[in-house]
């Protein structure tokens, strides 16, 4: 769903004529939630428990909220403090056989680009399977882990969870507060009375809420793993290669510091070809991370991926800490 026409996604933050348009398709899309929610709540579908805890680590709107920076930040913080954390994922575009063990070397188009950037983040054991419950069952199969952290997975029912975490874009917010197709929520806004911490990503946190910050770190070779910092960027023309939901921010911080671009945008988890980019060979390209593991064999000599450095406060830390200790969390 996040590769969606950027017309539809302008809609779901400034009302045009295709909001009105949708709305009788986003009131089935809630009867169909609703009776989801019913059946699961009455027992006649079950939900999958296991013997570890399982957070999970989502959001109510469609992409672009930053909720893979924050799952890595907090499966470094679990590292940290000595536990064993596995990581499960939908693998959004991966194609072939489920599930699938992520590693570093894994093909992007076998795990999806999120998957193996946590991988390549992190050495803990990634899983991917569109089946959360099968992704975790197969974690658990060989791997001593203590704790799972979902990346996505909120309307994941069947999967049950100990703790959930939802992500809300500072700046965007909800949209216009409509579910899909008239707007980017899946579920309703009630939804975030019944989790156990929201994180507001940029802006002010509302009462209850944690925070989350993200800045620009070390820009790193695509090529060949050299190191260097957006200064050395400043007096370059670049070209800003992006596919990920929301690019604005991305294009906003790297203004921020002072640097001058051309901004080539793809839909989110778009998978590059190399006539998608070929004309800039020559040039000196950034990217995100997340882009940059689609690139490995595409990339020019002077292309670079720009490092995310992801700062919490809130609790939210203390709280999968605390989860993973075994403790009851609220």
């Amino acid at each position: 769903m996040s590769t969606v026409p950027k017309s539809l996604v302008r809609s779901w933050y400034a009302p045009t004529w295709a909001t009105a348009l949708l709305m009788p398709v986003s009131f089935l899309y809630r009867l169909f939630i609703a009776a989801r929610h019913l059946l699961y709540k009455s027992g006649v579908f079950t939900v999958q428990d296991f013997d570890v805890p399982i957070v999970v680590v989502g959001n109510l709107t469609v992409g672009g909220t930053g909720k893979t920076p924050l799952l890595i930040h907090l499966a470094k913080e679990l590292v940290a403090h000595g536990y064993k954390p596995g990581i499960v994922s939908r693998g959004y575009g991966a194609k072939g056989s489920y599930p699938v063990r992520v590693t570093p070397d894994t093909e992007v188009v076998r795990s999806g680009d999120e998957p193996l950037l946590i991988a390549r983040s992190i050495n803990v054991p990634v899983v991917v399977d569109p089946d959360r419950v099968n992704a975790v069952s197969e974690i658990l199969k060989s791997d001593s882990i203590d704790i799972v952290l979902s990346d996505d997975g909120l309307q994941h029912t069947r999967l049950g969870r100990q703790l959930e975490i939802v992500v809300i874009d500072g700046k965007r917010g909800l949209g216009n507060g409509l579910l899909l197709p008239a707007g980017p929520l899946r579920e309703s806004p009630k939804r975030l009375d019944t989790v156990n911490v929201v994180v507001r990503h940029g802006g002010v946190p509302k009462p209850g809420e944690s925070s989350m910050e993200t800045s620009l770190g070390t820009v790193v070779n695509i090529n060949d793993g050299r190191e260097s910092t957006l200064d050395s960027f400043r007096q370059k023309q670049c070209v800003v290669i992006t596919a990920i939901a929301d690019p604005d921010r991305f294009f906003q911080q790297l203004s921020d510091e002072g640097l001058q671009f051309e901004r080539i945008e793809f839909l989110d988890h778009h998978y590059f070809s190399f006539e998608d980019l070929q004309n800039y060979q020559n040039s000196t390209v950034l990217m995100t991370e997340k882009d940059a593991v689609k690139c490995q064999t595409l990339a020019g000599q002077d292309w670079w991926q720009v490092r995310q450095e992801v700062r919490t406060d809130g609790g939210v830390v203390e709280l999968v800490l605390q989860a993973a200790g075994g403790g009851s969390v609220v």
